[in-house]
């Protein structure tokens, strides 16, 4: 296109696709927060050049959290929701779920995307995508203790347990350096999750 004074402008193009510029800014996210990840910062990432940021962001930081959050949101559907539902016992369900966040997390090296947007000022910002990608993975987990026979009541309190237990392993986990902290979390939870219901006295 034809610019003032005779001048062509020229848009290069983004360097990576929309998807790959996506989990590039995740794992910024990750590392950083939402206000560590400054433009300055988002651009150190390997490939993810101001171009591409404008290119796939032209909204800014929150574009890119909003688009973090839909990717993570259909990760999570794939790998955890859709399989917690699917066929299998109680028990081979809630063992996929470890091995898969064990393997999505590193081990426990990795932050939680989620976590670090719920504090702060993004709290508020994000607050009804946070809360939708929470609540399907609590009525996940209570849906599989529900088939294990376990009262409904109950299998909402433990899924709910289940998933503060997982977020705050993994930011002890950060905080002293230490991923066996969410490993040792991850293997105690299946057996827990579906111990039976003490009989009221």
């Amino acid at each position: 296109a034809s610019g003032r004074r005779g001048y062509t402008s020229f848009v290069p193009p983004a360097l990576l696709s929309r998807d790959e510029a996506i989990d590039r800014v995740m794992q910024v996210l990750r590392k950083h927060g939402y206000d560590g990840a400054s433009l300055s910062e988002l651009s150190k990432a390997p490939g993810l050049g101001r171009s591409s940021l404008y290119h796939h962001f032209p909204e800014g930081k929150d574009d890119m959290v909003r688009a973090v959050l839909e990717r993570l949101e259909a990760q999570l559907q794939e790998l955890l929701f859709t399989p917690l539902a699917g066929p299998g016992t109680p028990r081979r369900r809630l063992d996929t779920m470890v091995e898969t966040l064990d393997e999505f997390y590193r081990g426990g090296r990795e932050a939680c995307v989620m976590a670090n947007l719920v504090l702060g000022s993004t709290r508020q910002r994000f607050r009804k995508p946070l809360r939708r990608i929470f609540e399907s993975w609590i009525e996940a987990i209570a849906g599989v203790l529900a088939d294990a026979k376990l009262p409904r009541g109950l299998s909402r309190a433990r899924a709910e347990d289940a998933v503060l237990r997982i977020e705050g392993a993994l930011v002890l986990a950060g905080a002293f350096d230490d991923p066996s902290v969410f490993g040792r979390t991850l293997r105690q939870l299946p057996a827990e999750l579906l111990a039976p219901a003490k009989k009221a006295v």
